[in-house]
C-alpha cells in the first residue's frame, strides 16, 4: 500500500463531473463515503478505528505496552469548499496512512501511539464553522450553538447528524481524548507558493495569522425592478457593493486580506429589488490590531452606507481564530529530523487556517507544508506533483518515526 493507490481510490469521492471541483460536504452521501475509505484503509493497516462525539475519525496504531503512553496524531480533513482542490486536507490523511504503510513495511514498531485523524467540517462549508469538529473538541466552540447551526437548507447540525446515525448530544470537549495526545502534527499542501519560489518541495509551518469570518446582513424592502423609482427604493444591493469594495481598500491599506466568497440576495428575482443580502466576510491580518481595523473599518462603510439607503445591517462574528505560534520545539525538531534526512524545508508563515492552529491552543502542534506550484487552493486546479507529494510522505515518515521511536 503506498500513496499512489491510496490517492487513485479516494480521488474519485465527491468529485462534480462538470467543474472537476469537489463537493465532500459534512454528514452528506459524499462525505460517508470518504468515511468508508478511511476505515477500510485503516483495517487493511491493521488499525483500530473510533469516531468521537463531535464526528472526528481516528485511527490508531497500537503495540503492546504502549497504551499509557501519549499519543502522536497525524492528519487532517476530508471535507471540501463548494468545487474546491482534490489537496486541501486529503493530501494530509492519505499521507499519512501511506506514512504508516512505509513504517510498518520497514519493521519499524513504535515506542508510543500512532493516530491518524479527519476532523470533521473543516472547511465550514456547510455549517458555516471553519474547523467545526477540532474546536468542539478542544471546548472552544459552545455545544449546543454548534447543534443548532444550519444549511443553505435550514437543516440544522443535529438533524445533519442524527440523519447519519450519530447523537448529537455527544457533541463537545473531550478532555479525556485530549489527555492522551502529546502531539498533533498536521501535513497540508501549501496554500501559497513560497516553497516554489525557495525551490523546497516541503516546508515547516511558523504560525498563522489570525483570521475570522464574520456574516454581514443588509435589510431592505422588495419592489419591482422596472416601476420603483430610484429615490424610493431601499435597495440592500447597494450597501453591501460599497462595504465588498470597502473591504477591498481596507485591506490593501493596512497589509491584511479581506474576502467576500459567500452571498446570498433573497428573494433572487432577476426583476426585482432584493428584499436582503446576507453576506460572509472572510478577513485575515498578520497581527490582531491590524485585523481589528480592518473590521472596523468594514463595518464603519456598510452602516454608513446602509443608512443612506434605508437599509437595516447587522454584523456578527461567526467564527475566531487567534495568532497561533506553533510549538517552537516541536517545529526546530522537525527542521532538524527534516535536514538530517536530507530534505530542505524552509519555516514559513501562512494565513490559512488548519486544526492543527485550533488544537494548538491545547496541546503542542506543528505543521508540514508541500509545495503547490501555482500557489492556487480551494479551487480545481490546485495542484501538488506526484515527486513532491512522495517527498512528503517521506517527511512525514521521517517525523513520526523520530517523535514516535524508541
Amino acid at each position: 500500500m503506498n500513496f499512489a493507490e491510496l490517492w487513485a481510490e479516494l480521488l474519485p469521492v465527491g468529485r462534480d463531473e462538470h467543474t472537476g471541483g469537489y463537493r465532500r460536504y459534512s454528514w452528506t452521501e459524499p462525505d460517508a463515503a470518504c468515511r468508508a475509505w478511511f476505515a477500510r484503509t485503516a483495517a487493511r493497516l491493521g488499525l483500530r478505528t473510533d469516531c468521537d462525539g463531535n464526528g472526528n475519525l481516528w485511527a490508531w496504531w497500537d503495540t503492546p505496552g504502549n497504551g499509557a503512553e501519549s499519543a502522536l496524531v497525524t492528519g487532517s480533513h476530508l471535507d471540501s469548499v463548494p468545487d474546491g482542490g482534490a489537496f486541501d486536507g486529503p493530501l494530509g490523511i492519505v499521507s499519512a496512512f501511506a506514512a504508516i504503510a512505509q513504517l510498518r513495511n520497514e519493521g519499524f514498531r513504535p515506542a508510543r501511539p500512532i493516530g491518524v485523524a479527519a476532523f470533521t467540517e473543516e472547511e465550514g462549508a456547510r455549517f458555516g464553522v471553519a474547523c467545526l469538529g477540532s474546536r468542539l473538541l478542544a471546548g472552544l466552540v459552545d455545544p449546543a450553538g454548534a447543534r443548532d447551526l444550519r444549511d443553505q437548507d435550514g437543516i440544522s447540525l443535529d438533524m445533519a447528524m442524527r440523519a447519519a446515525g450519530r447523537d448529537p448530544a455527544l457533541i463537545g470537549q473531550d478532555e479525556k481524548l485530549l489527555a492522551g495526545i502529546g502531539e498533533y502534527v498536521e501535513l497540508h499542501i501549501e496554500q501559497g507558493s513560497v516553497l516554489d519560489g525557495l525551490g523546497a518541495a516541503v516546508g515547516v509551518a511558523d504560525g498563522i495569522w489570525p483570521h475570522g469570518r464574520w456574516r454581514l446582513d443588509f435589510t431592505g424592502r422588495a419592489d419591482h425592478a422596472g416601476t420603483t423609482r430610484l429615490p424610493d427604493r431601499r435597495d440592500p444591493m447597494l450597501p453591501f457593493a460599497a462595504t465588498a469594495l470597502a473591504a477591498r481598500q481596507a485591506a490593501t491599506d493596512l497589509g491584511a486580506l479581506a474576502t467576500f466568497g459567500k452571498v446570498i440576495a433573497e428573494p433572487g428575482a432577476a426583476n426585482a429589488i432584493s428584499s436582503s443580502v446576507h453576506c460572509w466576510l472572510d478577513a485575515r491580518a498578520p497581527d490582531s490590531k491590524v485585523l481589528d481595523l480592518v473590521i472596523a473599518a468594514v463595518s464603519d462603510v456598510a452602516a454608513e452606507a446602509a443608512g443612506m439607503h434605508g437599509v437595516g445591517f447587522e454584523l456578527r462574528q461567526e467564527s475566531f481564530t487567534p495568532a497561533v505560534s506553533f510549538d517552537p520545539a516541536l517545529r526546530d525538531r522537525i527542521a532538524v529530523v527534516l535536514a538530517a534526512a536530507g530534505q530542505r524545508a524552509p519555516v514559513l508563515p501562512t494565513g490559512a487556517g488548519h486544526d492543527a492552529g485550533v488544537l494548538a491552543a491545547r496541546i503542542p502542534t506543528a505543521m508540514l507544508f508541500v509545495r503547490n506550484p501555482t500557489g492556487v487552493s480551494h479551487s480545481p486546479a490546485e495542484h501538488a506533483e506526484p515527486a513532491d507529494c512522495k517527498a512528503g510522505v517521506t517527511a512525514l515518515t521521517a517525523v513520526l518515526a523520530d517523535l514516535a521511536g524508541q
